[in-house]
């Protein structure tokens, strides 16, 4: 049996049955309508950072290449290949690359003042929380919908910059910063630059929803992201194992350890006991008093490049716990009271 259909008056034939498809089917609706067109103008800027800031990557990537090229570089890693005519072009590739690495860095931190911050509290202020929440959406549903967005939003931003820019200091060979462990580069690609913007942006919805306010709530969020990622710095190293190399102390120092991150120096005897590097410097013969002590080698704690990953995966983990933590004692707290 076959559905019949009738005319109806100046607008063509119409499907008695209900099926047919509704003008607008297939667009976002209800809170997905709502929280996109709340939130169009972030989406649009955001959208703007990645096309903007990865096209401009990939540009300089390839002037990168060219210098190196015209410098003399082969593109091999070993040997005097790594020889440049123009002396000074390696610094300004690794202060271009940790320049931008800073910059990724804070990009995260942004987010969680400019995006998180004001996402819950900005609706507090307006009354548009009793709006919605007294129609037919629960607080819940409602809320799960806010921070889903932010925070989809948030990591979509963030993860091709870093895969960008990841490609981009990988480019560099021999010429990249050997010391990725202290500046942006490590916060700047893997898993850190998703772990730390999901961190920063659930950090700003706490605040946001807790202050009610949006000027203090950005202005608490972006103040609490930065100490935290000054104390995250500094503990940097604790998240993993030091490699631990021992050669003689007046010996040459192995060529390797030009590629590595020192993260402590010693001095020590044949035994093993350790003393600071600084011990014997002040004495009126530093060598007598050192083989008075059986000092006879020069200690290294050091990571070597293949443990970067590792150390990123752990740290990324914390971020995400907290950022677990923070999100749902949020969840928790609107079903027990009003926001």
């Amino acid at each position: 049996m076959s559905a019949t259909t009738t005319t109806a008056p100046g607008k063509g034939p119409v499907d008695p049955s209900g099926r047919g498809r509704p003008r607008g089917a297939g667009l976002p609706r209800g809170l997905a309508w709502l929280v996109l067109r709340q939130h169009r103008t972030a989406l649009l800027v955001c959208a703007a950072a990645v096309l903007l800031g990865s096209a401009w990557m990939v540009y300089q990537r390839g002037a990168m290449l060219d210098s190196l090229r015209a410098a003399g570089w082969n593109g091999s890693w070993n040997g005097t290949s790594t020889e440049l005519r123009d002396g000074n072009l390696a610094n300004r590739i690794q202060n271009t690359i940790n320049s931008y690495g800073s910059s990724l860095d804070s990009l995260p931190l942004l987010l969680g003042a400019f995006l998180g911050a004001p996402l819950i509290s900005s609706d507090q202020e307006r009354g548009t929380v009793r709006l919605v929440t007294t129609q037919s959406v629960s607080r819940g549903r409602w809320l799960c919908w806010k921070v889903g967005f932010a925070l989809t939003l948030a990591a979509l931003t963030v993860l091709p910059l870093g895969l960008v820019y990841g490609w981009f200091w990988r480019s560099a060979g021999p010429f990249a910063p050997h010391d990725w462990l202290s500046g942006g580069l490590f916060a700047a690609t893997g898993p850190m630059p998703v772990a730390q913007a999901l961190f920063h942006t659930a950090l700003g919805i706490t605040v946001g929803a807790l202050l009610r306010r949006t000027v203090p709530a950005m202005a608490l969020t972006l103040f609490t992201s930065y100490a935290v990622s000054l104390v995250a710095e500094v503990y940097r190293d604790r998240a993993g194992t030091p490699r631990r190399i021992a050669f003689p102390l007046e010996g040459a120092q192995p060529a390797f350890l030009d590629h590595v991150v020192q993260v402590d120096q010693w001095i020590g005897t044949a035994s093993g006991k350790l003393y600071g590097w600084g011990t014997c410097v002040h004495e009126p013969s530093p060598e007598a008093c050192r083989a008075s002590l059986g000092i006879v080698n020069s200690v290294w704690d050091y990571y070597e490049r293949g443990q970067m990953a590792g150390l990123q995966w752990t740290w990324a983990a914390l971020y995400l716990t907290v950022a677990a933590a923070l999100i749902a004692g949020l969840l928790w707290r609107s079903r027990r009271a009003p926001l």
